[in-house]
């Protein structure tokens, strides 16, 4: 039974950018609520601004206006330390050379609970094996990071989220370079870490139709509004007819996805 547990709300924020003064809004007047033991999906099309929303959101970037609470504290005044206890990020971006095995990167979650050394205690060590057992890469333990495939990696990067031991956990286009049969592997794998841990997930993606079969909660960016809801109640306000601005992609509410006129 998931008894509903604010984790983080948005206010009424505007996000954007500030270039030599000039300040630039890419949407405003949105409200998020993300709540414990959900998976929530952001989607929109390319350069709307999601990643933007994630940034602020995380506190990487600050908001024009409005304010994101985190476990009921101003993001903004929030030391790196309390950040890092309560939230994990997972970007898409390469990572840098390293040696480091499997393991060894799950570990690096750890970072926040570790003394100044770095040194594991019993109880991380049960948190990065337990994180391994989760995402079910217990097997590649031992590997090199640059030995695995790309899918494995990604599951890695959210085992090194897990590990972190943070209620919520955001990614962004965790997808982005996989095949079918990864994409399918890592949407069920999120659902399934929601249930299990009761975390809340939010992750931005491109594959829509899939969100909306296993997402509980979306939010939708358009260039008039940010929505959240469930995908069902999205589907019948017609929230996602306003996505795409070309007249021969069009969403078929009956079938729940997107189809070429």
């Amino acid at each position: 039974m998931n008894n509903t547990e604010t984790i983080l709300q948005a206010s009424k924020i505007s996000i954007g950018y500030t270039h030599k003064k000039e300040q630039t809004i890419v949407a405003s007047n949105i409200d998020l609520t993300l709540e414990k033991g959900k998976l929530i999906a952001l989607v929109g099309a390319n350069g709307i601004g999601k990643s933007t929303l994630l940034r602020t959101i995380t506190g990487i970037q600050k908001t024009i206006s409005g304010t994101v609470f985190l476990n009921g504290k101003n993001i903004h005044e929030m030391n790196a330390l309390a950040l890092a206890k309560n939230l994990s990020v997972v970007l898409t971006e390469k990572l840098p050379p390293s040696n480091l095995t499997v393991f060894e990167l799950v570990a690096l979650g750890r970072q926040p609970y570790t003394n100044w050394i770095g040194t594991l205690a019993d109880e991380d060590i049960e948190k990065v094996d337990h994180a391994l057992k989760l995402t079910q890469i217990e097997h590649l333990a031992s590997k090199r990071h640059y030995e695995i495939s790309d899918g494995q990696l990604q599951k890695v990067l959210v085992a090194r989220a897990l590990a972190q031991d943070t209620p919520l956990i955001i990614l962004d286009e965790p997808t982005t370079h996989l095949d079918l049969l990864h994409k399918v592997a890592l949407f069920k794998l999120l659902k399934k870490l929601t249930q299990e841990t009761q975390k809340c997930i939010l992750f931005s993606t491109h594959d829509i139709d899939m969100a909306i079969q296993l997402s509980d909660e979306m939010i939708i960016m358009t260039p008039e509004t940010v929505v959240q809801d469930e995908p069902c109640n999205l589907i019948s306000k017609g929230s996602f007819n306003t996505l795409f601005k070309d007249e021969h992609i069009v969403f078929d509410a009956t079938k729940g996805k997107f189809v070429i006129s």
